[in-house]
């Protein structure tokens, strides 16, 4: 099996051997190297739990010190996962030659016999959900500059996969655990496992449903559409996370079984967003944070084709300017359902938990099984 993009081919030998059958050539691997699984061993202490920096659906990322001192991340593939051998070929193709300051790069990757992984560079800050809304928040104090910095970082790093690369790159799950800090606090977006290449031509890709629960755009999650727009929905949510502090999946707000967004948009209704920032937030200025909440709201507008590209997203972002609110229409939203369907693009049977999407006060209720 091959797969070829942005000029890096990457070819699995096919093999009776089950040991072999999955090795990587090491040929033509553009930018990024070819580690062995004992060089990652050794670099991670035998993936000891001391060095284990988080865990997700396809595995454990360790904290890893090659031969050379240089600092990594090991994120390593479950071996029985068929869905993350695909997401691992994904991510190599498509991030191994683009580079820029708010993406994470990708040094290398690790594939032999059932043993994948892939190396990036270490980021000493780790996610911005563990900064913000986990156990180290109580340790890591994010002022208003930073936590702008963030937002405009995290904002340039998606307008040069949406506009600048070519084809164009949606990253389809655009959240808070996806987004690393380094050093200072400057943002990466980082996890290309769900990317897909988004060509001039096209208007929309059909697909399966892929993504986190409550960053889902509502397009997205009722017809299987896929456009850029959709990480524009994820990102207005995400600036609502930044500047309340609080997580998108905590299912009450306001006293009621609300959702982020939906309690947001009831502020924004009643003229007190102010009620919306982190307590913890000491000083900010309450203009630049009314804008950045605004412009989260013009991110998650119910249709998609009302949202800002992420290049407008900047501007609206950075400049003191202001926004013509008479454009905003009310913003697509998911909440907890007491009900259990099946959507009819999706092949699974509702066991897990749900979400309903909601357009507005008079809602139209769909079920979307959690994917992830």
């Amino acid at each position: 099996m091959g797969c070829t993009c942005f000029g890096v081919s990457i070819v699995w030998r096919k093999s009776g051997d089950s040991r072999d059958r999955d090795d990587l050539e090491g040929k033509q691997l553009g930018n990024i190297r070819n580690f062995s699984h004992n060089e990652l061993r050794n670099a991670t202490d035998d993936f000891h739990r001391s060095n284990k920096l988080g865990q997700g659906g396809f595995g454990i990322v360790y904290k890893g010190i090659l031969k050379d001192g240089t600092e990594v991340a090991v994120k390593t593939l479950s071996a029985e996962s068929k869905q993350g051998v695909q997401e691992f070929l994904t991510e190599i193709s498509t991030i191994s030659n683009v580079r820029h300051p708010n993406l994470v790069e990708l040094i290398g990757c690790c594939a032999q016999g059932t043993n994948r992984a892939l190396v990036y560079e270490y980021l000493e800050n780790n996610s911005l959900d563990r900064a913000l809304l986990g156990r180290n928040s109580s340790t890591v104090k994010l002022d208003w500059g930073k936590r702008s910095a963030i937002c405009m970082g995290t904002a340039r790093g998606l307008a040069y996969l949406h506009e600048e690369l070519v084809p164009h790159i949606v990253h389809r799950d655009i959240k808070a655990s996806n987004i690393l800090l380094d050093q200072d606090f400057a943002p990466k977006i980082g996890d290309f496992g769900l990317a897909k290449l988004f060509p001039d031509d096209i208007t929309h890709i059909s697909t399966k449903i892929a993504g986190t629960t409550g960053y889902l755009a509502p397009e997205y999650v009722l017809g299987g559409h896929l456009t850029l727009k959709a990480d524009v929905y994820s990102f207005g949510i995400l600036v609502l996370e930044v500047v309340s502090g609080r997580s998108s999946s905590k299912a009450k707000w306001g006293g009621m079984q609300k959702c982020l967004l939906e309690y947001a948009w009831q502020l924004y209704e009643e003229g007190k967003l102010l009620e919306l920032v982190d307590p913890e937030l000491d000083d900010f200025p309450e203009e630049e944070i009314i804008r950045y909440i605004k412009v989260a709201f013009f991110c998650t507008q119910a249709v998609a084709n009302r949202r800002p590209l992420m290049s407008q997203v900047i501007e609206m972002l950075s400049r003191n300017i202001r926004l013509n609110e008479k454009q905003l229409t009310a913003p697509g939203y998911f909440q907890d359902s007491g009900s259990l369907s099946e959507l009819p693009f999706s092949n699974k049977k509702s066991s897990e938990s749900s979400t309903s999407y909601q357009m507005s006060s008079a809602p139209i209720t769909v079920t979307q099984v959690t994917p992830r």
